[in-house]
């Protein structure tokens, strides 16, 4: 996906799939290339690419030559193979600071976890250059990498969709964003998700693998694809936790970052995720016709206005304190009270019959 399309009107406010803010260059060193400095060589090769930013890939790892990570004192030979990823430049465009809260949930001098309450945009869109993470970043973190006007995501090295809450990390210099890049683009990185569906799925854990790309019809809204050349790589693993009547709560652990994954993946098993206006999630699936059950069920969506989907967990690597970090968050309060009157429903339900 270019720069273009993630600013693209049909895109839903910061729509950016994990897997679009990582890119892999891939370069073959002419057969007559004389000894240079890996970084030199790369900054010579690489179009609007700093050497700062250079040096800090080839220090995490993220410069291979042969399948190998190299120093940048590394010099290229002829033939060499290197494979370069790179956190991606961002269009251009003003941003301002904006006091929006956040919740901290750990900090030290490197990077920022935090957990984002539902309602808030990652990335600045069309449409949308106020209000988001970015501009609350730019206000309570002012010396993040890239913070400028010509960066609109400083620092943030995954997304959430606008609606969905849970936990995420955010680089503080450059060469902790470097690493983070790399383990992202590795798939290193662990992701829980704790989503309330309807029904219950068919089978009690399992995953789904299968592409997602954009709906042919409906471009603010993604679809999976059978065809292997159609939509990109996508796979959810899923495990069901509680069947609660006519919905369940699942755990979700993502093995790719494509757009909307999870709630497209689980729509997919006939299972969308309650309250997902995009996927049929906001109307009933299962369940009576009578009156009383349509009220229970307007009144589940006023408790949780939006789709009842968490990041629960977040595991990386620590790039300087070099060991494993891992964090867990609570269900928001919309989503455990949403539960817990699906709990009463449903006992209430037993009771009578």
């Amino acid at each position: 996906m270019s720069d273009t399309e993630l600013q693209d009107e049909n895109l839903e406010p910061g729509q950016v799939q994990d897997d679009d803010l990582y890119e892999e260059i891939t370069i073959v060193a002419d057969k007559g290339q004389e000894p240079l400095r890996i970084d030199k060589f790369l900054l010579n090769r690489l179009d609007k690419v700093s050497r700062n930013k250079i040096q800090n890939a080839v220090k995490a790892e993220s410069v291979l030559v042969n399948e190998t990570p190299v120093k940048t004192n590394y010099r290229i030979k002829p033939f060499d193979k290197i494979t370069v990823v790179l956190y991606k430049p961002s269009r251009e465009f003003p941003m301002e600071a904006e006091n929006i809260p956040l919740e901290i949930v750990y900090e030290d001098q490197y990077l920022v976890v935090l957990n984002k309450q539902a309602g808030l945009v990652v990335h600045p869109g069309s449409g949308n250059y106020t209000g988001t993470l970015v501009n609350a970043l730019m206000h309570h973190f002012g010396n993040l990498p890239d913070l400028s006007a010509q960066n609109q995501r400083p620092g943030i090295m995954h997304r959430l969709d606008k609606n969905t809450s849970g936990l995420m990390v955010i680089a503080k210099d450059e060469f902790c964003m470097s690493h983070l890049a790399k383990q992202f683009f590795d798939r290193t990185i662990k992701r829980t998700y704790q989503a309330l569906v309807w029904g219950e799925p068919a089978e009690p854990e399992g995953k789904v693998e299968i592409n997602i790309g954009r709906h042919k019809r409906f471009r603010k809204k993604m679809d999976v694809f059978t065809e292997e050349e159609e939509g990109k790589y996508a796979v959810t693993n899923y495990k069901l936790l509680e069947s609660i009547g006519y919905v369940s709560v699942v755990e979700c652990v993502l093995e790719t970052g494509r757009t909307h994954q999870i709630r497209v993946h689980m729509k997919y098993l006939g299972n969308p995720v309650f309250n997902d206006e995009v996927y049929g999630g906001d109307r009933i699936i299962k369940g009576t016709i009578h009156s009383k059950y349509k009220q229970f069920i307007d009144n589940c969506f006023k408790i949780c206005p939006r789709q009842a989907l968490h990041a629960k967990s977040l595991g990386f690597y620590h790039p300087i304190l070099k060991k494993d970090m891992f964090f867990e968050s609570e269900i928001p309060n919309d989503m455990q009270l949403l539960i817990e009157k699906w709990k009463n429903y449903y006992k209430f339900a037993l009771n009578q019959s």
